[in-house]
């Protein structure tokens, strides 16, 4: 056989090889294209550009409703201390008033009057690593514009900083103008909000809609964020207990927890909805208390399973909790009570 007609029957061998594969991946671009389509088309007119002022200028910024009343979600660097607000979608333009602003969890409410179009609600729990996101907003002041990417991973610390609950970290890139779009999944659903850029945009932060919605959840209840506070340092051990080494090494004086009958040394495993596995979950754990609800409280102590309600304070860090009166033995009445498990 000739070097020139061996060369050749490589070279068809590799071709024959190599273009089933090619086929496939042409056909996952052509279905990636398409989903990221449709997703687009289907969420555009819910998503609104954002103008307004602050101390230092003119600010532009994304935004989406979320109810059709007109109820919209962006960031606190776009609405929370801005005034002359004003939200563009279709052709037309609204004032806005401002409902609340959070810059514990960085964002803001604000509304227009008018029956809107509106985002449906995902779970951003059922994101993984890799999960494809699409994010909707207005670049630069440009039209609205879809961005392609994926989870990267969800963080609860990022440069020595810990944020006050995790955040999903985005190979999706961010210009100036997409703070506050909407992080969306295949389905369409809202899973998250922009809230910050990451290496000169190339990637974002988003907090999880949970995390939002539970910040919409108290201002519908109450008419106001209320962020919760227990009152306990817990600390990371060697030796595991009901799946957790985080350790309560600390009660801090006339606060929920220094009533409840929880003491320093319990092994805790869960507060409220959340699990706790390690000390860095107590963050997740805490960022969805609501003041002065009773929050289930679960620990193991002497190998047995306590459980305690435990009437949640205003955080220190709230604005509001500087006027709060003390808390009080009286508060706890019935709730000092402790059921055991196994």
């Amino acid at each position: 056989m000739s070097p020139r007609f061996a060369s050749a029957v490589c070279i068809l061998l590799i071709v024959r090889w190599t273009q089933p594969n090619l086929l496939a991946e042409g056909n996952v671009l052509v279905t990636m294209t398409q989903a990221v389509q449709t997703v687009f088309q289907n969420t555009k007119a819910s998503v609104v550009k954002i103008r307004s002022t602050d101390k230092h200028g003119r600010c532009v910024g994304s935004g989406f409703f979320i109810d059709p009343n007109g109820t919209i979600y962006t960031t606190y660097a776009v609405a929370g201390e801005s005034e002359n607000l004003t939200v563009e979608f279709g052709d037309r333009k609204y004032n806005a008033t401002r409902l609340l602003a959070d810059p514990r969890s960085g964002i803001a409410l604000i509304k227009v009057d008018a029956s809107t179009p509106f985002l449906p609600i995902g779970k951003s729990k059922e994101l993984s690593i890799a999960s494809p996101v699409v994010a909707v907003g207005f670049p630069m002041d440009l039209p609205v514009t879809p961005t392609l990417g994926f989870v990267g991973g969800f963080d609860l610390k990022y440069l020595n900083r810990y944020f006050t609950t995790t955040h999903i970290r985005a190979n999706v890139s961010v210009q100036r103008g997409e703070s506050g779009a909407p992080l969306i999944n295949t389905q369409g659903e809202v899973v998250g909000i922009l809230i910050s850029g990451l290496d000169g945009g190339s990637a974002c932060y988003a907090l999880p809609i949970e995390a939002a919605e539970k910040i919409r959840s108290d201002y519908i209840r109450y008419g106001e964020v209320r962020h919760g506070w227990i009152g306990i340092t817990v600390s990371g051990k060697t030796d595991e207990m009901g799946g957790s080494v985080a350790v309560i090494d600390k009660l801090d004086d006339a606060t929920p927890a220094s009533y409840s009958g929880i003491k320093k040394g319990d092994t805790l495993v869960r507060i409220g909805t959340v699990t706790i596995t390690k000390p860095e979950d107590v963050l997740n754990g805490s960022f969805y208390l609501t003041a002065g609800e009773n929050i289930p409280v679960e620990v193991i102590r002497d190998g047995q399973h306590l459980s305690f309600q435990v009437p949640a304070a205003e955080h220190p860090n709230s604005e509001k909790s500087r006027s709060a009166r003390a808390v009080t033995k009286s508060d706890f009445g019935d709730n000092l009570s402790i059921t055991t498990g196994n």
